[in-house]
């Protein structure tokens, strides 16, 4: 026998998540878009001008890396929350570690990175946006979980 599902019921495989939600979704969609701008970066300054700064190329490489990690972690939803956990404490540590290197010793940082000045040449978004990550993913973690539809009974039998 054949189920009848209708339109916009909620789909029986789909996890449930940051991934899955409306925030969750812009979370993805901005993560995404930073993973793409970071990337395109690094592989412009790496491949034409690696020689000038190559610690600043290498850790906006970097900083694309755990921006993929984590659009893709929270695309899974629940089933990647933990690697978007540790994707997103790694960037939170990288823009504050390197953001303050680079206000302390801007000679060890000849050409801007990502995370430089705190995402200054990104006004910020890569200092709020760990921050944002987490306290979702936070509140995601502490919300009830949502209990599943009991299983359907077969159909009685006829006698």
């Amino acid at each position: 026998m054949r189920e009848e599902h209708t339109l916009g019921a909620p789909a029986e495989h789909g996890g449930t998540g940051p991934g899955t939600s409306g925030p969750g979704r812009v979370l993805v969609a901005v993560y995404g878009t930073f993973a793409l701008a970071a990337g395109a970066r690094a592989a412009v300054q790496i491949s034409t001008r690696f020689g000038e700064a190559p610690v600043a190329y290498l850790l906006s490489a970097f900083a694309a890396a755990v921006y993929i990690v984590a659009t893709v972690a929270l695309a899974r939803g629940s089933r990647g929350r933990r690697t978007a956990l540790t994707a997103i404490t790694v960037e939170l540590v990288g823009v504050l570690v390197i953001g303050t290197l680079s206000l302390v010793d801007r000679a060890a940082f000849p050409d801007e990175t990502v995370w430089s000045v705190y995402g200054q040449g990104y006004l910020f978004v890569p200092l709020v946006l760990p921050v944002l990550g987490l306290a979702f993913l936070r509140r995601r973690g502490q919300a009830p979980a949502q209990k599943s539809p009991p299983p359907k009974s077969p159909p009685p039998k006829s006698p």
